[in-house]
């Protein structure tokens, strides 16, 4: 919608003396605005039940349904409609009355045109507003996915009852799991539990950050802090003061950057890379690691009053073998949020297809049965998922009678671009998904890994 469609409004105009309403039928199309005008409150009544309005100028002294019965059927029916209060000088009381009970704005009669300009102005920027703010939080849903924990093993059910307890309050919370294990989903789930859900979550990967610019990454720079830095930068702790900062992989950290985020969680204070002076930054941190901090710790590799420091609270993720009977509706999740759909049939899956993904070892965990399911649901061209739809390593519990790789399909030889794409695909399936390290087993650069999973893609797509 362009920025001049959010500027018109929809406007319903009631008032019972006909040279205000002659006035405003010419006035206030005028102005951008696509206008209802109505004599009394029985026509602005069924005016209301069979149209929506942004705003409604309403005079409260009207014969017959009063002004009062117009605004509070709007209010029941439409409570979205700004309702703007007509009155006369000598009737104040009316309208404070009805700011008291959610009026948007009054105009006191005689009223002059630009009054009304102004305040149908000010609706129109509130509708703005509120259409950048839906905007904004479709695009946050879109890339973060839905933060709810699907599981309803007593295990899962531990984790959740822990994540509620924990959520409302300030305190730092450390997530361990094997890789794969949706630790950054609980993370966001803790945050959106919590009483920072407005503020910004900022999620960190410390073993993707690069050793030299982890400190920046994190704390920020200002301008000529080093070569390179030609232009001041926030640190990603001070984006997201007042909300949440996840730190992912927490045992990847060098012990000097060890030395400074303990800093930050004792007093608060983060230095910009180049600045002398410290400010103060209101977070709370959530920090995950697939490795044995405690190990670590007595290795001399982390230490023990940051383990401390992070771990007030401890949610340990069960992994998906140990709670196989999650996995038919997380699979139908994953499948769902594969397709942009808010949900898919429960029979998507073959009943043989749901035994063995129940049966599998999943030892890439959820991201590996996500990989997994992204496979089976471009060969199945989103209908029902069956046994030859999944990675032949999963495919193979059935039929153990097949050779790793079946060179044909049906009745006839299989092309060397399916050969090609049915070795790229157990070879992703057996690294659980990780493209680096299987294009490194293909020997082949990851661009082109990339390009070739594309152009299967879209050749499922188109077939």
């Amino acid at each position: 919608m362009s920025q001049s469609a959010l500027n018109r409004l929809r406007v319903l105009f009631v008032d019972d003396e006909a040279p205000i309403r002659d006035v405003m039928k010419l006035e206030l199309p005028r102005m951008g605005h696509e206008t209802t005008i109505c004599e009394d409150g029985q026509t602005a009544l069924a005016a209301i039940d069979k149209n929506s309005f942004d705003a409604a100028i309403i005079d409260l002294r009207m014969p017959g349904i009063s002004g009062w019965d117009v605004v509070e059927h709007l209010q029941a029916v439409a409570p979205e409609t700004e309702i703007i209060i007509s009155t006369g000088h000598g009737n104040m009381e009316d309208a404070i009355q009805a700011l008291r009970r959610g009026a948007y704005d009054f105009l006191t009669k005689p009223t002059k045109l630009a009054m009304i300009a102004g305040v149908l102005s000010r609706v129109a920027e509130k509708k703005t507003l509120t259409h950048k703010a839906i905007a904004l939080e479709n695009r946050l849903k879109a890339v973060e996915g839905n933060p709810d924990i699907i599981g309803t093993t007593p295990s899962m059910e531990r984790v959740k009852r822990v994540i509620e307890r924990i959520a409302p309050t300030d305190s730092n919370v450390l997530i361990l799991g094997e890789t794969g294990t949706g630790k950054e989903l609980v993370a966001r789930r803790i945050h959106a539990l919590s009483r920072r859900a407005d503020m910004p979550f900022v999620a960190v990967n410390c073993g993707a950050l690069p050793e030299h610019l982890v400190e920046s990454e994190l704390f920020g720079h200002r301008k000529g802090a080093f070569t390179g830095a030609d232009t001041p930068r926030k640190g990603l702790i001070e984006v997201a003061n007042g909300g949440t900062l996840f730190l992912d992989e927490l045992g990847e950290l060098n012990k000097a950057m060890q030395v400074k985020m303990l800093r930050v969680l004792e007093s608060g204070e983060v230095r910009r890379v180049g600045e002398n002076d410290a400010f103060h930054v209101d977070i709370r941190v959530v920090c995950a690691t697939n490795r044995n901090l405690l190990d670590m710790v007595e290795r001399g590799d982390f230490r023990e009053d940051l383990f401390f420091r992070v771990n007030t609270f401890e949610v340990q993720l069960p992994a998906l073998r140990e709670r196989r009977d999650d996995i038919p509706a997380l699979a139908r999740t994953l499948i769902a949020r594969h397709l942009k759909r808010p949900q898919v049939p429960a029979d998507i899956l073959s009943d043989e297809v749901v035994e063995v993904l129940k049966q599998h070892e999943w030892t890439g965990n959820v991201r590996e049965l996500a990989n997994a399911l992204e496979h089976a649901v471009i060969l199945s061209d989103g209908k029902t998922i069956t046994i030859d739809d999944l990675p032949a390593s999963l495919a193979r519990r059935v039929r153990k009678h097949r050779a790793p790789l079946d060179h044909t399909a049906g009745d006839r030889t299989k092309t060397l671009r399916e050969i090609e794409m049915d070795v790229i695909l157990q070879t992703l399936d057996k690294n659980a998904g990780d493209k680096p390290r299987t294009a490194l087993e293909l020997g082949i650069a990851l661009k082109t890994l990339y390009n070739k999973l594309n152009q299967n893609q879209n050749h499922a797509e188109a077939g």
